[in-house]
């Protein structure tokens, strides 16, 4: 399975952007599928996971009420939209995937599968 990441760019604060990542296939497997990000200076931080089999996504604090995740099995892939821009959220932004796993782990050794990442830029 491999990851490609789309959606990123430029944005003042108070925007909005949605990321998508697409898996090159689909697999059976019971699996989370992740978002993290990782500005410069600063270690990769989860920003969300959601589970193959259901339930509410989880959010990193930083991010709740600002951010959704959802999946699309029928495309193979999952968002993040992205509203209230902050500067703060400005980082390049990965998505990845951990098979047999749950609950949804927040530590990126976990995944082992990712994506190039995509870079999202929030100004003043």
């Amino acid at each position: 399975v491999q990851l490609a990441e789309s959606g990123g760019g430029s944005m003042q604060a108070g925007g909005s952007l949605t990321l998508s990542c697409a898996a090159s296939e689909r697999s059976d497997r019971r699996n989370c599928m992740a978002w993290f990000r990782e500005a410069p200076g600063k270690r990769r931080e989860v920003v969300a996971t959601i589970y193959s089999g259901g339930g509410n996504p989880y959010y990193h604090d930083s991010v709740k009420a600002r951010f959704t995740m959802s999946r699309d099995n029928a495309e193979n892939a999952v968002h993040l939209q992205m509203n209230s821009l902050k500067p703060e959220d400005t980082a390049m932004y990965y998505c990845a995937v951990a098979f047999d796993v749950w609950p949804c782990p927040p530590h990126r050794v976990a995944y082992a599968i990712w994506g190039q990442g995509t870079q999202v830029t929030v100004s003043s």
